[in-house]
């Protein structure tokens, strides 16, 4: 995998410490303890490579190969500058094949390397080009990040700074991923006693994938390296469609509490990539379906503190596909009691409204706020922000609310910011709780008969203008019946009078009849 990284270093450094003095004559007792020079140069050059890489941790086996053109030929490899014990040892049934076997690889193996095939006879070829075999995990890791942020935009160009907690004066950064061999960079020779190397990356696309690891190494063994740093992934966003980014509990959190945020699409992306602006850092999630045709994936947070305010963006990528999406809108993410003041919240008129009349949310404080910011407990939308005014020896903000609505009741808190970092806040004010009433429904008295009838049509009149057509209908209807009910009493008594009339009325006939 490291082939190609190899020698580019031995372009890129040209003179310095790490290009060994190459000799014309090769001395084959290097190697096999041979006292005779031979000179190279009659047959083609071989090929030398290293199976499975030519960049190995401690303790890990490799195999340095080499291959000619001829069908019976003889193989020997040697190390520059200094001479490789190890070679010696190897069984001559292996070396004849061109096989250089190294079981454990150790530091005492690093170093660069070629390798020539021949004869007696036919002569010897000329001289490979060289490999280097390099050692890792003589030193501690360093740490890789990229300034300002690991998130680019396609086109531009990013700082990758590799620091290490020993001084050292040889910094190398390898890009692995897509391509067979990758690609590295050699920091420029520092001064002893150095601890970090910058490279300049770019410009990036989104079609690719763009991950990196540093390493450091002494200047005077450059074949053995530290271990190398953690993986480090640029992220560049593309074009596709946007998902959408959304925080339980809600933006405002005091220190110590936990966040989850939430990014989400209807685009079918098969994982996401939180980061925040100006971090060093983004998260991966594998994205799931709570529901059909929606993906999302939850990057819970916390305990959080100070660190964690800041503006928040997500992407979402397919599997197969190495291209991120456009970034999410922004999120805020606001840590309270960062500042040692509490502002106070009012409201005017009063804390008890009627629906449709005009309110405002008064914020203050006596001290410099730059922003005061107004929340409402439960809600998803991001905190209501104003820049905040000097009145009356105060400083003070006015959230109007016009005209109110049964939506606007609720418990709301303010808070003050400074320019200096608008996501740390004070202390919350004390919580004000908004009664927003609707339209009062008046009912009557109980009535006397003398306005019974009025009384009887009032009742009538708001049933039909506060209720529906069909609730209505059916309050005509109970009336109809009612005045049929009455007048049938009415008819009842009527003739109940008639029958009771009639008996009296013949009893006093039969009375004058006998009088007479």
């Amino acid at each position: 995998m490291h082939r190609g990284l190899i020698h580019l270093q031995s372009r890129a450094v040209g003179g310095d410490a790490m290009t060994p003095i190459l000799t014309v004559l090769i001395c084959l007792g290097l190697s096999l303890g041979w006292r005779t020079c031979v000179q190279a140069g009659t047959l083609p050059k071989p090929t030398l490579w290293a199976e499975p890489d030519s960049v190995i941790t401690q303790g890990s086996p490799v195999t340095l190969r080499c291959q000619g053109t001829l069908e019976t030929q003889e193989y020997r490899l040697y190390r520059e500058e200094k001479t490789a014990p190890w070679i010696t040892r190897i069984p001559q049934e292996l070396v004849k094949k061109g096989q250089f076997p190294i079981p454990s690889t150790t530091w005492e193996h690093a170093g660069r390397y070629r390798c020539i095939y021949g004869s007696h006879t036919a002569g010897w070829s000329e001289r490979s080009d060289p490999l280097e075999l390099v050692v890792t995990g003589a030193y501690r890791k360093p740490t890789l990040s990229a300034l300002p942020s690991p998130v680019v935009a396609s086109g531009g160009n990013v700082t990758l700074q590799c620091d290490s907690r020993v001084a050292f004066d040889g910094f190398i950064l390898c890009k692995e991923g897509e391509d067979e061999h990758p690609q590295c960079l050699i920091s420029q020779p520092r001064t002893r006693g150095s601890s970090r190397a910058v490279f300049s990356v770019g410009p990036v696309s989104p079609s690719r994938r763009w991950s990196y690891r540093c390493y450091s190494y002494d200047s005077r063994s450059p074949y053995v390296w530290s271990l190398p740093s953690d993986l480090l992934e640029l992220l560049v966003p593309g074009v596709s469609k946007k998902p959408s980014l959304s925080v339980q509990p809600g933006p405002v959190v005091a220190p110590g509490e936990k966040l989850t945020l939430q990014c989400g699409s209807d685009a079918g992306y098969n994982r996401f990539a939180l980061y925040k602006e100006w971090g060093r850092d983004f998260l991966q999630r594998p994205g799931r379906q709570p529901q059909a045709g929606l993906s999302q994936a939850n990057f819970p947070l916390g305990p959080v503190s100070r660190s964690y305010g800041g503006q928040y963006r997500c992407s979402g990528a397919h599997n197969l596909s190495s291209e991120w999406s456009a970034p999410s809108d922004p999120l805020d993410i606001l840590i309270s009691g960062q500042i040692r003041a509490r502002p106070f919240l009012s409201v005017q008129p009063g804390s008890t409204v009627a629906s449709g009349e005009n309110v405002t949310l008064l914020c203050q404080s006596q001290g410099w706020m730059h922003t005061f910011l107004l929340t409402k407990e439960g809600a998803a939308d991001p905190p209501l922000r104003l820049k905040s005014k000097r009145r009356s020896h105060k400083y003070q903000a006015e959230f109007p609310m016009s005209p109110v609505t049964s939506a606007h009741a609720g418990t709301y808190r303010c808070y003050g910011s400074l320019s200096s970092n608008p996501y740390l806040l004070t202390h919350p004010s004390d919580p004000l709780e908004l009664v927003v009433s609707g339209a009062a429904e008046t009912f009557s008295p109980p009535q006397t008969k003398s306005d019974s009838k009025a009384g009887a049509a009032d009742t009538l009149g708001l049933s039909q203008n506060n209720s529906d057509p069909k609730t209505a209908s059916h309050s005509q209807d109970y009336t109809v019946e009612n005045l049929i009910r009455m007048g049938m009493a009415g008819l009842i008594l009527v003739v109940l009078g008639i029958l009771l009339f009639e008996p009296q009325h013949s009893q006093r006939s039969l009375q004058d009849a006998a009088r007479r």
